[in-house]
């Protein structure tokens, strides 16, 4: 087993820290924003649906966290003006932004190569990749005003050697190691750490999409992914930079 997958932290070792969460309502993004924020993070949960969100903020709050704060965005029709105002209020609200975990993914259609229509083609490509490139863009002098700043993508099995039948969702995954790999190369001198996290078979939603017949008594909650998660978000990561791990033994 790998050291960050059985990284153990300090319960305070996110004091202090804002981290913004996407899809943050439900599975590992929600159990990633009560992780950080148990380990003294102020987490901006961000999703498109303000319900979840809300039931997550009022966990965290019960559990004694640090207030959250909510962003609703839907980052299938967002625009970089969007991202810009958002980093913008983020500055203004907390002088900084120590870490972003992208989360939020679609999974679009498993379908064979040639029946992949162009409408979902665009919509796994916009909300995988170019809003993900947009608001890490503008995102970015937050992240330059920590003394650590930490970007973490979310990446795939299918991102690192293409499957069958999951065409759009595998492109994306793979531009994303892809884009992890320009930004950390560009900021390798600086504050900014940037890397990308598998989770691997997780008991997701999406998961369940992908794979409706499939035991899920047999899979990994997302909280028993979380060691990875922390460790890319505690300082103890601050050299590790460019990487792309996986959160469980495969």
């Amino acid at each position: 087993m790998q050291l960050h997958q059985n990284y153990q932290a300090p319960a305070n070792a996110l004091t202090g820290k804002v981290i913004l969460v996407t899809g943050a309502g439900d599975g590992i993004g929600r159990e990633a924003a009560k992780t950080y924020a148990a380990h003294g993070a102020t987490v901006i949960l961000l999703g498109r649906t303000v319900k979840k969100l809300e039931a997550v903020y009022d966990e965290i709050v019960a559990a004694g966290g640090p207030e959250p704060a909510i962003i609703p965005l839907d980052m299938k029709g967002a625009i970089e003006n969007h991202y810009r105002d958002m980093a913008a209020t983020i500055i203004d609200q907390f002088g900084k932004l120590d870490g972003v975990l992208h989360n939020a993914g679609i999974l679009g259609v498993l379908s064979p190569f040639t029946h992949i229509d162009l409408p979902t083609w665009n919509d796994v490509l916009q909300v995988n990749v170019t809003a993900q490139f947009m608001m890490t863009k503008a995102l970015i002098p937050a992240l330059e005003k920590a003394p650590h700043g930490s970007i973490v993508f979310t990446s795939s099995g299918v991102g690192r050697q293409g499957r069958a039948h999951w065409g759009p969702y595998a492109v994306s995954k793979f531009a994303i190691e892809g884009l992890a790999q320009v930004i950390a190369d560009e900021y390798e001198n600086s504050s900014i750490r940037v890397n990308v996290i598998n989770p691997g078979a997780t008991r997701t939603v999406m998961r369940s999409k992908a794979y409706p017949a499939e035991d899920v008594g047999l899979l990994k909650t997302p909280a028993d992914l979380m060691p990875t998660y922390l460790y890319l978000m505690a300082d103890d990561s601050v050299d590790v930079t460019g990487a792309s791990l996986d959160a469980q033994t495969r």
